[in-house]
Formats: C-alpha cells, sequence, structure tokens
C-alpha cells in the first residue's frame, strides 16, 4: 500500500458560542461545533481527530443519538444557521453525511433524537422561526412529520424520550416564555399535554432521565435556577386512595389515549436547585450504564452557568435532599462564562465549553477531588502559541496551546515573528505593537519542550529581561511585570490604608508559575501575556499585513488602504524600531509581502492587480550608516501583466531564485529568474522579470500559496496553494527550458485535502516548517524536533481558514 502523501497532524479550532453546541458520545469522542463544521475530539489523545464539513452556515448545535442499550452510537445529528439539519452516520469508522433535513426557515439552534423500532430515528429540532418540527428519518431519508409553531415565541432547547412502559415519546420544549411545553405523540401525531410553570425567566436547556421506572426532568433558566421535575404512570384508583388531609405536592396529569388504551401520567416538581450566580445555560444527567442487563441512572446531575462554575447536583443519603456535590470553575480573570457542559460515560469526567470556545476538562481524582486539563484553543482577538509535547507515556507528541502572548481588544489581522521570542502584530487599528517573551514563558517552554535553558537564553536578549506581563483594567498594552513589582509590600504605612487609587486596584494579575505540562485555560488566559515593548505609528488606516527578513533586521508593513497615499509599504528597523523608509507604488492595498530568504528583496502584491519588487541597497566601504535601505528594482509591466484580479498572495523560493504569486482570478504564477539581481538599475530600463512558469489554473480564487523550503529528491519545488473554497493543493514545479505558456507540463498535482481536511471557509495563509522532518519528532534535547535533516521524507504545513481554525498537515516528499 502506497505511503500517503498528506495527513492531518494537528487540528486546532474552538467551539461554537450556543448553548447547545457539543455532545459526549458513549464510545468515547466529543462532537462540537466549530465554525461551519463538526469537530470530533478524542479527550485521551488530546486532539480533534476528524472534522465533519457540510453546513454552509455556523453550527449551532450538536447531538449524539445514543443507543438504549448504552452502546457506541452510530449516527450524530447537527444543526446549523443555514438552516439545516445533517444526520451523520459511521460507516468503516467514518462518519458521512446521509441526509440533510431542510425545511426550517431559521437558524437551527436546538436538536434531540431517539432510536425508534425498525432502525428509524425520531428527530425534534427547534429554530429562530418559531417553530419545532419532528422529523423521521429511515435510513435512505428523512421526512418532517409535523410543525409545531409557537406563534412569535421561540424554543430554546428540546428534549426527547419514551413514555415509562411504553414506546410512546414525548418531548418537552423549553422557551422564552418561561415554561415547559410537554407534548406526547397519540395517533401518530404530538398532542399539547401540559405547560409547566415556576421559571422566572428564559428556559435554556431540559433534559430528560429515566430513574427505577419513571424519568426525570432537569431544567435550567435565565433566572440562575434549575428545577427537577418527575413524571409517573398513575393507577386508575390511586388518585382516590389518598386522605383529603394528607399532604402532597401538587400534580400536573394528563391522560394518554393510545389504540383505545388511556393511561394516566402525573408531573410533580421534584426539587429546585439555587446555587449559581448567573444564568444557567445547561444541564445534563449522568449517562446511564448497563448492569445486570439492565439500564442503571445514577442520580448526577451537572449545570453549566454564565458565573464561569459548573456544579455537580446529588440526593444526600437518608433525606433525598438535592445538594451541592462538587464546583468547579474559574475564579477571577478576563472572561465569560460557560455555554453548556457534559458528562464522560463512566462519570469520571465533566466538561464546559466557554465564551471564549475553550472545552475546560476535569477528571476526578481520589475522594471527590476534581482536577483541570488542558482544552483545545479558541479564536478571538489573540495571537497564540502552539508547540508539540510528548507525555512520558506516548510516543507521538501531541500540539499544544503554550501561551496566549496577546488578548486584544481589536481583532487580529496579521503578525511577523522577529527573531524566536519577539514578534510584530497588527491589528484593525493604525498601530503596530511589538511584543517580546518574558522570562516566565522562556523558563516554561524549556520545561515543555525538554530544550535547555541556557540555550533559549542565549538565543534571546535577556538584559531587563521582566518576569511576565499584565493587561491594564482599562488598556490595550500589555504591561511588564519585573521582580520587584511580585515582591510583596512592607511599607510602614501597610495595614493603615492605601496610599493612592493604584494601591486599591492592583492592575497586575500576573503569578509567575513553573510548569512542565501545557498549561490550563485559566493559566494561559492570566499568566502567559507578553509584554509590549514598543507601538509603531505612521499608518492611517487599519493594518493589513506585515512581512520581516530572516536576518531581524527590518519589518514592513502596509494597512487597508483606497489612495496611493495610504498603499505605501513602510520599512521599520528591528532593533532600534524608528522607521527607516516609505516605499510607494502600489495604488490599492498591499495584500501580502515577502522578503526573499537572504533578505536582498522585497516582495510585494497588491489588490491593484500588481506587484512590486524592491531590493536592498549595501552601502559603500566607506559609508558608516548600516540602517537597511531598499530601492525598487522592478515592477508588473503590461506587456508581462498576466493576473486580471486581485492578487492575494506570494512566496519565494528557498533558493532565492524565484518567486510565486495567487490571484482571485484563479491563476498561480512562478515569475524568475532573480539570481541576476547584482545587475545595475535605472529609472528608466528596470530589468524585466517574466514569468517562467506557465500559468496554472486551480480552478478557484487561490488566496494563498508558499513554496516549500526543502526541495524534492528530483529538485523540483514543492508549493502550497490554498483555496477560497478551504481546500489546499499541493504542486511539484520543475523549471522548463521551453517557453512559459508553451504548455503545463512543468506542473504535476502532487495531492490535495479531501473534504474532512480542508478548511470550511477560504484558506488565509498557508506556511511550511523552515526545515524538515516532523516537529517533536525527536532531537528533543535539542528542542529542534529535526530528525534527518534535508534527507527526511516528511515536511510540515500549517494552514490558517476564515473558518477559525488551524492546520499542521505531514506531507511526504517520497510519496510519489
Amino acid at each position: 500500500m502506497a505511503a500517503p502523501v498528506l495527513e492531518t497532524c494537528h487540528v486546532a479550532c474552538c467551539a461554537n458560542r450556543t448553548p447547545h453546541v457539543l455532545s459526549w458520545g458513549r464510545g468515547g469522542l466529543i462532537a462540537y461545533g466549530t465554525c461551519h463544521s463538526v469537530a470530533l475530539y478524542d479527550p485521551q489523545e488530546k486532539g480533534v481527530v476528524a472534522v465533519l464539513n457540510g453546513h454552509t452556515g455556523r453550527v449551532n448545535t450538536v447531538q449524539w443519538v445514543h443507543r438504549e442499550d448504552c452502546g457506541t452510537e452510530t449516527h450524530l445529528v447537527s444543526g446549523g444557521s443555514d438552516s439545516v439539519l445533517i444526520v451523520w452516520e459511521a460507516l468503516d469508522g467514518k462518519f458521512n453525511p446521509c441526509v440533510k433535513c431542510v425545511g426550517h426557515t431559521g437558524p437551527v439552534c436546538a436538536v434531540d433524537a431517539i432510536h425508534l423500532d425498525n432502525n428509524k430515528l425520531l428527530i425534534a429540532s427547534t429554530a429562530s422561526d418559531s417553530t419545532v418540527k419532528l422529523w423521521l428519518y429511515t435510513g435512505s431519508k428523512a421526512e418532517c412529520t409535523q410543525t409545531i409553531s409557537f406563534g412569535s415565541g421561540f424554543m430554546m432547547d428540546v428534549s426527547l424520550v419514551l413514555l415509562p412502559g411504553s414506546r410512546v415519546p414525548i418531548l418537552a420544549c423549553g422557551g422564552d416564555d418561561c415554561r415547559i411545553h410537554l407534548y406526547v405523540q397519540s395517533n401518530g401525531q404530538f398532542m399539547k399535554v401540559l405547560s409547566l410553570q415556576g421559571h422566572e425567566d428564559w428556559v435554556r436547556g431540559v433534559e430528560w432521565a429515566y430513574v427505577e421506572g419513571d424519568l426525570l426532568m432537569a431544567s435550567c433558566a435565565q433566572d440562575c435556577l434549575i428545577r427537577v421535575w418527575r413524571l409517573v404512570a398513575k393507577s386508575g384508583t390511586e388518585g382516590n386512595t389518598q386522605d383529603e388531609h394528607t399532604i402532597r405536592m401538587t400534580e400536573d396529569v394528563f391522560t394518554l389515549t393510545d389504540n383505545d388504551a388511556s393511561s394516566v401520567f402525573a408531573v410533580t416538581l421534584e426539587s429546585v436547585l439555587a446555587g449559581h450566580e448567573n444564568k444557567v445555560y445547561g444541564v445534563h444527567w449522568q449517562p446511564p450504564v448497563i448492569k445486570g442487563g439492565d439500564q442503571h441512572q445514577s442520580l448526577s446531575l451537572l449545570s453549566a452557568s454564565m458565573d464561569k462554575t459548573m456544579i455537580l447536583w446529588a440526593p444526600e443519603e437518608g433525606s433525598g435532599v438535592w445538594v451541592e456535590q462538587v464546583r468547579v470553575g474559574e475564579v477571577g480573570g478576563n472572561t465569560l462564562g460557560f455555554y453548556g457542559c457534559q458528562m464522560s460515560p463512566d462519570g469520571s469526567m465533566i466538561l464546559a465549553h466557554s465564551f471564549h470556545g475553550a472545552l475546560h476538562l476535569w477528571t476526578q481524582a481520589h475522594e471527590e477531588e476534581v482536577s483541570g486539563v488542558q482544552g483545545c484553543v479558541g479564536s478571538d482577538q489573540t495571537t497564540r502559541l502552539l508547540t508539540p509535547w510528548r507525555r512520558k507515556d506516548q510516543t507521538q507528541p501531541t500540539w499544544h496551546e503554550i501561551s496566549r502572548p496577546q488578548i486584544h481588544g481589536y481583532d487580529m489581522q496579521c503578525l511577523a515573528m522577529v527573531g524566536r521570542f519577539q514578534y510584530v502584530s497588527g491589528a484593525d487599528e493604525k498601530v503596530l505593537r511589538v511584543f517580546r517573551a518574558p522570562r516566565n514563558f522562556v523558563e516554561n517552554f524549556a520545561n515543555i519542550s525538554g530544550t535547555p535553558l541556557e540555550k533559549l537564553l542565549a538565543s534571546s536578549d535577556t538584559v531587563d529581561q521582566p518576569e511576565g506581563a499584565s493587561t491594564p483594567a482599562l488598556g490595550l498594552s500589555n504591561k511588564a511585570v519585573f521582580q520587584g513589582d511580585l515582591a510583596p509590600k512592607t511599607n510602614k504605612e501597610e495595614g493603615t490604608g492605601f496610599n493612592s487609587v493604584s494601591d486599591q486596584y492592583q492592575e497586575s494579575y500576573f503569578h509567575p508559575l513553573t510548569v512542565n505540562e501545557p498549561p490550563p485555560e485559566d493559566h494561559l488566559l492570566q499568566n502567559t501575556l507578553w509584554p509590549e515593548v514598543q507601538k509603531l505609528y505612521g499608518h492611517g488606516f487599519e493594518m493589513f499585513c506585515l512581512a520581516s527578513d530572516s536576518g531581524r533586521t527590518v519589518v514592513a508593513s502596509a494597512c487597508k488602504a483606497s489612495k496611493a497615499e495610504h498603499a505605501a509599504v513602510l520599512l521599520w528597523s528591528a532593533t532600534t524600531w524608528r522607521q527607516l523608509q516609505v516605499l510607494p507604488y502600489h495604488s490599492l492595498t498591499v495584500t501580502q509581502m515577502a522578503f526573499s530568504p537572504n533578505g536582498h528583496f522585497l516582495l510585494a502584491v497588491s489588490r491593484d492587480r500588481t506587484w512590486s519588487l524592491w531590493r536592498r541597497d549595501y552601502p559603500a566601504a566607506t559609508r558608516t550608516d548600516t540602517e537597511p535601505h531598499f530601492s525598487l528594482y522592478t515592477h508588473t509591466r503590461k506587456d508581462i501583466a498576466v493576473h486580471t484580479r486581485i492578487i492575494w498572495s506570494c512566496d519565494w523560493s528557498v533558493d532565492n531564485k524565484y518567486f510565486v504569486t495567487s490571484s482571485r482570478d484563479k491563476k498561480v504564477i512562478v515569475w524568475g529568474d532573480c539570481s541576476s539581481s547584482e545587475a545595475s538599475v535605472t529609472p528608466d530600463e528596470p530589468p524585466v522579470i517574466q514569468p517562467c512558469s506557465s500559468i496554472l489554473d486551480v480552478g478557484d480564487s487561490a488566496t494563498a500559496v508558499s513554496f516549500c523550503p526543502v526541495l524534492c529528491p528530483d529538485n523540483s519545488y514543492l508549493l502550497a496553494v490554498g483555496l477560497e473554497s478551504g481546500q489546499v493543493l499541493l504542486y511539484k514545479w520543475r523549471p522548463s527550458e521551453e517557453p512559459a505558456g508553451a504548455g503545463a507540463s512543468d506542473w504535476t498535482r502532487y495531492g490535495e485535502t479531501d473534504t474532512s481536511q480542508s478548511h470550511a471557509l477560504t484558506v488565509k495563509r498557508l506556511r511550511w516548517r523552515p526545515r524538515a522532518g516532523q516537529a517533536g519528532q525527536g532531537g528533543e534535547e535539542e528542542g529542534e524536533g529535526r530528525v534527518t535533516g534535508a534527507d527526511s521524507s516528511w515536511v510540515q504545513l500549517a494552514s490558517a481558514g476564515a473558518d477559525h481554525s488551524v492546520k499542521i498537515f505531514n506531507i511526504n516528499r517520497l510519496a510519489v
């Protein structure tokens, strides 16, 4: 069997900001919606094992269809803002979309499903079109059997279950009218039997559970309360045997008539659970297990709230009063709370997903102690640093977020590394910000990666290096925290009041911690910021792209522009951070820039459909000025212009000979040869850089392109092309002696991402690992992760998409 050309190494993606977007299956996989996709996360492997693409809008709700025998699920249902439900079925270990349920006219916000006889599924869905729809899935198709309209109201959640002792389904709907509506199927149609009152704000979640022949239903609402209801089957004479003086709970009774047989059921309020201090968005019963051939349900209820806590509730032995058993969550920080919660099949782990998209996972230790572990990464106005980490009991490393250097107030747009521990970032603002790693991060990075600390400190500027950073309460700039700031104050005034307002409201939340494994979410939010060392002013509009040279001497930046005066590229010194030059040429936004590997050239591409090439001027031996200086070397000429739409991306070959451009016109073109750059340049006759490849039509807008820094064994070039559709294509290009355009024989399709590997939206950036091999595989003592240098058969490619995800691919150079 041939070795795979491309395999997914890591997927970093966050959970969408909706309450019912996550579900934990009996097989151990956690399914959650991320942008337009459904991700399957394995908490044991600590990674996303599959991504299911099919929706064209944000996925708002995901639900495993649990089996009555508590076995591994074979079906998964998802609903999205595209108003569509998708039923996924497991075939040969992979989930494929079996059928789409089309009928809602608004975003689907919640879904539930149960198994019926003859391998059928009954699915209930609610959407913002003020309806709840019932669907019957028969394996090959799904038919909408009933639509329940709620006028101008909205149902926030639905839950299905079979009535005790029968195969009759009952549906619970919780809505914005603060009520829970119960519907029972009779003669093929669901009829409303009860409306349960009690909550004083929108009902956000409902869920059924079987307990000893009865049904328990938990409901949660924005009134900060959880209510537990009990549904029991009553005998015909039971109501008359009670004495009139007997104190009993108020019952809501309904009668079910099916096939000329009547059954009476009663619903009572079992308990009201008060413990949260903010809106409760999710409730979840501990999953049942099979014991002695029968299903056994533990009386454990999990709740998640916007107060940043989860509570595990259970009745006390003896009294039966529901009390709080365990409370977990965050204290302090700058985050909002939890949107939902789930419990592992064996009840040993509990999970919540938060506003920032992270998954917070706690495991049960000895004597009910609960400990937190690492979750997934999100994407919200932040920069994040990921690295491979190998656990002691594992042979393969897994990727983890180890730092969140910048948590900003604007959407991030671009980033450029300047050395190993310094970077420049640009957001939807006119300012560039420079960040440098604090000492606490460098020390922890050495612990996690296994790299000697002395080597890391030798590669960075450690003079006056701060311990960490914190963000002021009303600021956007990360403020450095030095060792002296961490020392407790022992002034004489201590204990006699505050000297100033700044003493009363401490802004430093940073606390240095030593970690030997990837830190959890609360630590990432507070203790892994990098201090901001410089602000760069000069642009008139929001930042759009950045680039830095390999020699760490110069940084180029460009902003959004609709006029030539704002489309100029600015050059900054990477040592003094002084503005060096303004490079005017383009008339519209410069979309991407790239320095050649040797730093001699700067390439810029633009919305104006042109590219410009700038050459570094090396001063004469008599000059003492050593600041970098660039001048226009050449640019697109009308007689050689090929692109007819926006040029989105560009990159250089590793040997500095060629550069590549990709455009909205679906064309990818290699230009060169630039090796004769020492020729003199005159303003009247700039050198001509022509296409040296045939025009590659990739069939879709080519939004990202990148040259692999390692040549193929036959000395051809390997390129990755990212498309607007989210797919990544791999091509081999070999320079041809024939004139460009004579044929497409110089391009060879090498590989591509399949539907599950591709992004759900546009590919925004592609970057190859600078060296061959797989990061984290070998060489841990050096921290480089090299295998055998250029002889390694594997190279790695990272891609960033508009679907808020980052993917890392392993690519085999020797597979073809």
